[in-house]
């Protein structure tokens, strides 16, 4: 009998906890270890079957009673960039876009905590310490980086900070089919900018350069108007029991 490799993933069921999307329920997820010479396969193949990276862990929604997280990968190639989409890429068009090894800094944790205060203080994020961030950013052991935005104009500043502030970043992890936005903050008082979609406009350009057919969103709610954005960018997959399925 051939043993199984002792670096083989273990999957593990949590425990029910409120559901931070939908008001009354409840979720559970399946998680397992993403660690050693087998994570960057294994981060591949998880998140085409919808699975989600956080530090060390891959994890996808296991709830018995509900399917309403659908994870969401928009094709790079074929996607049609609409007339409100163009208008904030060229309000956007004083920041440049710098790929970055997954270091934190004191920066990104200062733009990262007055996110959080300010959109998601009652969420899961809202007691993280510098050090937290750091294990959050640097703790991986598959290909990530950090997508920092920052303000390039000669003169003018944002919020005072000046020339070169820091005013968005990605988590993001390069797969072999595409890029994964782990997880983006930006400047919350810079909301006519719309950085969150911004960040995402910039992502399905360097998939394209980079020749990668997907950029994955995360999941989708429908009905949870923190998820209506992922919607806007079409052609998307969204994962089904039938597999990925077309949206158009």
């Amino acid at each position: 009998m051939t043993k199984e490799p002792r670096d083989a993933p273990q999957f593990y069921l949590t425990a029910p906890s409120v559901c931070p999307y939908l008001p009354g329920r409840e979720e559970r997820k399946v998680f397992t270890h993403l660690i050693g010479r087998r994570a960057p396969g294994l981060n591949d193949a998880l998140t085409q079957s919808g699975f989600r990276r956080s530090q060390t862990i891959a994890y996808r929604p296991a709830c018995e009673s509900c399917r309403a997280c659908v994870s969401v990968r928009v094709l790079v190639d074929e996607f049609v960039e609409t007339r409100s989409l163009r208008r904030i890429r060229e309000v956007n068009a004083d920041l440049v876009g710098r790929a970055l090894a997954n270091q934190a800094s004191s920066d990104q944790y200062s733009l990262f905590r007055g996110y959080v205060d300010a959109r998601h203080g009652d969420g899961g994020m809202a007691d993280m310490s510098v050090l937290d961030y750091s294990m959050m950013v640097e703790d991986s052991h598959v290909n990530t980086r950090v997508i920092e935005y920052r303000h390039r104009g000669p003169d003018t500043t944002i919020n005072g900070r000046g020339r070169g502030a820091l005013v968005a970043a990605c988590l993001t992890d390069i797969l072999a089919d595409g890029l994964s936005m782990v997880y983006s903050f930006y400047d919350p008082d810079e909301a006519e900018r719309s950085l969150g979609t911004f960040m995402i406009l910039d992502h399905l350009d360097r998939a394209h350069r980079l020749r990668l057919p997907h950029v994955y969103l995360g999941y989708w709610v429908e009905g949870s108007k923190k998820m209506a954005y992922k919607a806007r960018f079409r052609p998307q997959e969204r994962l089904g029991m039938n597999g990925w399925e077309r949206i158009e």
